[in-house]
């Protein structure tokens, strides 16, 4: 009988309940060692002191909750930012390291093969080697699309570049990268999310866009680092809430501009193109330096 009421009682006491709960039974004991205290019953002083540090320890337990639970929405998303970006670290190593190495070996030993192969059975191996060219040039196209490693050796402006030759090399898009200012020593996090917005806004434009011209400028400017993204495609009608409205890209796009304390602005009507804007604020001992006059150490 026990053991059927214990999983109802656990249901229908929630734990903001059993927090109310056990703040009224402290108030109830509280005023109940008041009254003893002022009748002057034995022990009764030692009760309200004790009272009264278990009421103080519930409420600095109660609003520490509540903050907790304020701040969990923003950790989650930071959180979930950073999980992702570790699992396309890992996907990418191993695209690169191990599947890539088989291709590899695969492709040497059709190529062994072919040397030793009859005159009527090279056309089939030929065949068999330009498909496994194309399937290692496909991984290797897709490991630095997960991880782009020129960032940490090339920098920003010419992972951008390579990333926009090799995606639009055979589209009819003229594009064009314009950066008038150097982007060395850049935060390892900002050009990872400015690479990954430039990333899904080029994919978008590919894909639902039809454009024609695309322009991407990075600018360095003295309170952050500014991306803007424009092209001259079909446009569309950004949502308030690009979560809700299943506009999945623009909501990733926020979110890495959310985690860094920056700024995202989307202008686009249909017919009229896209242009997305980005500002990276830069962290706060950067801003300094960049705020302070020239000539000053």
């Amino acid at each position: 009988m026990y053991a059927n009421l214990k999983p109802l009682f656990t249901r229908s006491v929630s734990r903001g309940s059993a927090r109310r709960i056990v703040l009224v039974l402290c108030l109830c004991s509280l005023s109940a060692s008041v009254w003893a205290y002022m009748h002057a019953s034995p022990w009764s002083l030692l009760m309200l002191l004790l009272n009264l540090a278990t009421l103080a320890v519930v409420c600095l337990h109660q609003w520490r909750s509540r903050k907790a639970i304020k701040l969990q929405p923003q950790e989650l998303a930071d959180r979930l930012l950073q999980v992702q970006e570790n699992e396309r670290h890992r996907l990418s190593r191993e695209l690169h390291d191990d599947i890539g190495q088989l291709l590899t070996a695969a492709k040497l030993q059709s190529e062994w093969l072919q040397r030793r192969l009859p005159p009527e059975l090279q056309a089939p191996c030929t065949a068999l080697c330009n498909t496994l060219n194309e399937t290692l040039a496909k991984v290797r196209d897709v490991s630095a699309i997960l991880h782009p490693r020129q960032l940490a050796s090339l920098g920003l402006e010419a992972s951008l570049r390579a990333h926009l030759l090799k995606t639009l090399e055979n589209t009819p898009v003229r594009w064009s990268l314009e950066c008038q200012q150097r982007l060395a020593a850049l935060p390892e996090e900002m050009a990872v999310a400015a690479f990954r917005i430039t990333q899904e806004a080029v994919t978008n434009m590919l894909r639902h866009a039809q454009a024609r011209n695309l322009l991407v400028r990075l600018q360095r400017l003295p309170e952050g680092l500014s991306l803007m993204i424009c092209d001259d495609g079909l446009g569309f009608s950004p949502a308030l809430d690009p979560g809700l409205a299943g506009q999945r890209g623009m909501a990733g796009m926020a979110e890495r501009i959310d985690q860094l304390g920056g700024t995202l602005s989307v202008s686009s009507q249909p017919g009229e193109g896209t242009r997305i804007e980005a500002l990276f604020p830069w962290a706060p001992r950067a801003l300094e330096r960049a705020r302070a006059p020239k000539g000053v150490a």
